[in-house]
This record gives C-alpha cells, sequence and structure tokens, in this order.
C-alpha cells in the first residue's frame, strides 16, 4: 500500500494548492480561470486526476459559499430579535408567538453588547461574501480543532497526525461512460481487481502497461453489488474513492454513481394502499402505519439513532435508521412515506429561544436537511415515494386527538407516535381530528352538530340523511323521507310542523 500512499500524498498536495488558487481567483472565476488550473494540474498528473481535482475543489468553495450565506442568514434573524426585545420594556411579556421584554436591567444590557457582536459579524461576514472570500479546511475542521486540545479527544499526537494527514490525501475519480469498466483512473474490474493511472511524476513505480499500478487485495460490494457489477459490465460511469482509516489502520474503496430521473408517480396512486407516517425527533424516527383511511394499523415503531460524533458516523447511524425503516415499509406493502417538511434554519439560535438552551439543543440536534436528503434518495431504491406535509401543529393535535384513544391496557402511546398519525391523515388528505361521536340527545338543536366530520362548505353536509335500517316508521320507508330536505316540515323550534301547515291550508 505504499504506492496509495505516494498518489494520495502527491495529488493531496496539488488539491490543497488548486483550492487555494480557487479561492484568490473567488468571484472572478470563469471557464477560462478552470481550463488554466486544470492544464497546470494535467503537467503534474494527469487530464482526469486534474479533472477530478478541479470538480472537487469546484464543489468545496460551493459548499462553503452556500454555509456562508446560511451564518449570514442566522446572523440577520439573531439582529431582528435582539433589535425587537430591547425596543421593549423590561419584564414585558410575549405574546401571540413573538418574545417579550428582557427580565432584568442587566440582561438588557448584556443583550445590547450582544447586539454590538452581532452587527459586527455581520459586517465582517457580508464583506467577505461581497468580495467572494470563503474558508475552507481540507482535512475537515472538526480534526483540526482536535489538535489543541488532544486529550479530551482521546488521541496522541502521532495518532492526530496520521489521521490529519490521511484525511488531507486525495484519491478520488469521477466515472466516465464509454470506458472500460466504467473509469479510467481507478479501474475496478468484475472480479474485484483494483489498477490506477498512476500521476506522470510517479509513472516509473507502475507495475502494468500504460502506466498502471495493479493492487494485490480484492474488493467487492456487499451492498447493491448487483447492480454495480450492472454498470461497470456495461462500461457505465462509476466513481471511486480511496480513503484510509488511520485509526484502525484499514484502506476503504466507495463507490457511487448518478441514477436517472425517476418518474414521478400521482398522488393518488401513492395513497391506495395508504402511507406510513414518520415523526423525526433527535433521538429516533417514530413510524406508524395507516390505511387509506387514516386508520393507524398494527403496533408503531421506533427506530433509534445515535447523533453523536464525528459525520461519519453520524451519517451512518442515519442511514442504518432509513433502512430499516424501509425494509419495515416493503413488508407493510405501502407506496408512500409521509414525513414533515421541516426546516429550523432560523429556530436555532439563541436570540429567539432565550435561555432555553436544552430546547434549542433539540431542535439543532434533528437532522432535517440530511434526512430529507438521504430518505428520498434511499426511497428511490427501495421502489418508495415521498410525501412531504406541512408540519403545522401535527405534535399538538396529534397528542390531542390520537394520543388517548391510541393508548392500550398493554401499551402507552407516545405524543411522538401519535404526532406520526397525524403526519399521514395529512398526507392523504384526511382532517387531522377523528371522527367524534354523536351528541347525547336525538337532535342537534340540544348539543350541537351531530358530528365534527363535516366541515364548512363540504357539499351534502345540510342535505337530506339516511334513515338507519329497519322497520318502517308511520307511512316513510327506511329510506330517506319524503320532507327530508324541507327544514320547514321537521320538528324542531321555531319551524312550524308539518301537521299545522296541513290545518292551516285551504
Amino acid at each position: 500500500m505504499e504506492v496509495l500512499r505516494l498518489v494520495g500524498v502527491h495529488m493531496g498536495s496539488l488539491a490543497s494548492g488548486d483550492l487555494a488558487r480557487r479561492c484568490r481567483d473567488g468571484l472572478e472565476h470563469s471557464a477560462d480561470t478552470w481550463a488554466a488550473r486544470k492544464r497546470d494540474l494535467t503537467a503534474e498528473s494527469s487530464s482526469r486526476w486534474a479533472g477530478s481535482v478541479t470538480s472537487t475543489t469546484h464543489d468545496q468553495w460551493g459548499l462553503s459559499r452556500r454555509a456562508q450565506w446560511q451564518h449570514l442568514q442566522s446572523l440577520a434573524a439573531g439582529i431582528r430579535t435582539v433589535r425587537y426585545r430591547l425596543s421593549l420594556p423590561v419584564g414585558e411579556k410575549g405574546a401571540k408567538g413573538r418574545p417579550g421584554g428582557y427580565r432584568s436591567k442587566h440582561e438588557w444590557f448584556c443583550k445590547s453588547r450582544r447586539l454590538a457582536i452581532l452587527e459586527t459579524e455581520y459586517e465582517r461576514v457580508s464583506a467577505e461574501r461581497a468580495a467572494g472570500r470563503v474558508s475552507v479546511v481540507r482535512g475537515g475542521g472538526r480534526l483540526l480543532k482536535q489538535r489543541h486540545n488532544l486529550d479530551a479527544a482521546g488521541k496522541t499526537e502521532a495518532g492526530w497526525r496520521a489521521e490529519w494527514e490521511a484525511a488531507r490525501w486525495f484519491l478520488t475519480a469521477d466515472g466516465e461512460s464509454g470506458k472500460r469498466f466504467g473509469n479510467e483512473t481507478i479501474r475496478v474490474s468484475t472480479d474485484g481487481q483494483i489498477s490506477i493511472k498512476l500521476p506522470a511524476p510517479l509513472a516509473h513505480l507502475a507495475n502494468a502497461p500504460h502506466g498502471r499500478y495493479v493492487l494485490a487485495p480484492r474488493v467487492s460490494f456487499p451492498h447493491r453489488g448487483e447492480e454495480w457489477c450492472d454498470r461497470i459490465e456495461a462500461n457505465r460511469a462509476v466513481a471511486y474513492r480511496i480513503h484510509l482509516d488511520a485509526a484502525r489502520g484499514r484502506w476503504y474503496l466507495d463507490a457511487s454513481w448518478t441514477r436517472k430521473d425517476l418518474p414521478i408517480v400521482p398522488l393518488d396512486s401513492l395513497r391506495a394502499d395508504g402511507v406510513v407516517g414518520v415523526d423525526t425527533n433527535a433521538d429516533h424516527l417514530a413510524a406508524w402505519r395507516l390505511d387509506q383511511h387514516g386508520n393507524p394499523i398494527g403496533t408503531p415503531r421506533r427506530f433509534g439513532y445515535d447523533l453523536t460524533g464525528t459525520a461519519t458516523h453520524r451519517d451512518a447511524q442515519l442511514r442504518h435508521a432509513i433502512t430499516r425503516l424501509l425494509h419495515w415499509a416493503k413488508r407493510t406493502s405501502v407506496q408512500a412515506i409521509a414525513i414533515e417538511d421541516l426546516d429550523f434554519t432560523d429556530s436555532t439560535t439563541r436570540e429567539k429561544h432565550g435561555r432555553n438552551k436544552r430546547f434549542r439543543q433539540l431542535i439543532s440536534g434533528i437532522p432535517t436537511g440530511r434526512l430529507r436528503a438521504r430518505l428520498v434518495s434511499m426511497c428511490a431504491e427501495a421502489g418508495l415515494g415521498v410525501i412531504a406535509v406541512d408540519p403545522a401543529y401535527t405534535s399538538r393535535w396529534g397528542a390531542q386527538h390520537w394520543h388517548r384513544p391510541s393508548t392500550g391496557t398493554k401499551r402507552a402511546t407516545t405524543r411522538h407516535e401519535a404526532a406520526s398519525v397525524a403526519i399521514g391523515r395529512r398526507a392523504l388528505g384526511h382532517r387531522i381530528r377523528r371522527r367524534t361521536a354523536p351528541p347525547p340527545h336525538d337532535q342537534s338543536d340540544h348539543a350541537g352538530h351531530r358530528t365534527a366530520q363535516a366541515r364548512h362548505g363540504d357539499p351534502g353536509r345540510e342535505g337530506p340523511r339516511p334513515r338507519s335500517p329497519g322497520p318502517p316508521t308511520r307511512s316513510v320507508g327506511a329510506e330517506r323521507g319524503a320532507n327530508a330536505e324541507d327544514q320547514d316540515a321537521q320538528h324542531r323550534s321555531e319551524r312550524p310542523a308539518e301537521h299545522a301547515q296541513l290545518m292551516l291550508s285551504p
């Protein structure tokens, strides 16, 4: 594996230099500057290696640019909140979802200084964005910060140095359709043999024709291996990434490819067999299957995950939970999964929720964006649809209308499971609240409307209602009465009775 280390170090240094050059270009970047960077890299590696480096660098710069914009929006939201609360009298309570004033003069003074800090930071970030400057760390900012406190990270200086160097290597190759096995730089055959096109300065290390180096180990893909094999046999593009886990001393090869756009399935077809409502939380997914009429079937399920640790660990935990969810959904024969369209980008600042740090941490821990992206892609692989619904009041109304009715003698339903029912009913187009029992009296004049199911404007809600089946009463059969639609013919208060109308007629 010494050749892999040499290639990783060489290409990593080229990637670092290209990233610095891309950051210096800033907003002046164009197709000509991109071509110039790629031309300079080709002399030190190859045209395909240079293409992979420049495309990865461009993606890194774009990601940092989007993160900068999100940070700017967060600062603006914090400034608006602090300014509003400072304008209120000290001790004034909030109302209608808006925060009140600060509790004391000392807190008011501290927040006024906090406002100055936020405004200074906002001006600095705005100036950087206008100039096209971004902050990027090759190897990861989390790993970089661990260098200053190795004891808390549980690492030695030598161990940290090995991880840092391995994270900054570059062994990534984009795929290319029409080429042998879908990739000319890192080629993997059907029997798992790996060969690498060496950069120009390392071509003397080749052990195969055309400047290639063949590795002794063989690889296999237990997950989606058949689909990968079909792609490389058809010479379709497959991208590869080789990386070293320095803590374990193991090398890994990742394969990825892009699927074509899937056909859009009509919403009625997705609802035909019911849905699985999913409530997203900071540490688990609460799911419940609903039939097409909005009734929960069976028992709810809980799929837990741990979102602590590194980004790789968090992503693996999330993928594992979604995989278990999809396997269960496939067994229930539903065609779609219903989730909330959540977005907490403006709700994680301490200015909005004040001292409620635990609540802010709870919101920050919910993986909204990552879950949505992972769920959509994995549902496409599993042949399931995703229905995103409005998240307004799903937890509150689910607990109000479905918490107690769905709780049995042997098992208590949680608020999150009740919320999953509310999400599923909203995805099916039903109202969240349950059908209530009829009033205790015979007529609705005594106890209000007969049910809470009919909404204002529903067709036929005031029309004739069929009689309950049974023996006929008077001369009217068990179907609709002759005067069912005539409100004046009913025996109701302030309405003339039917026999009175007959007596007054000439």
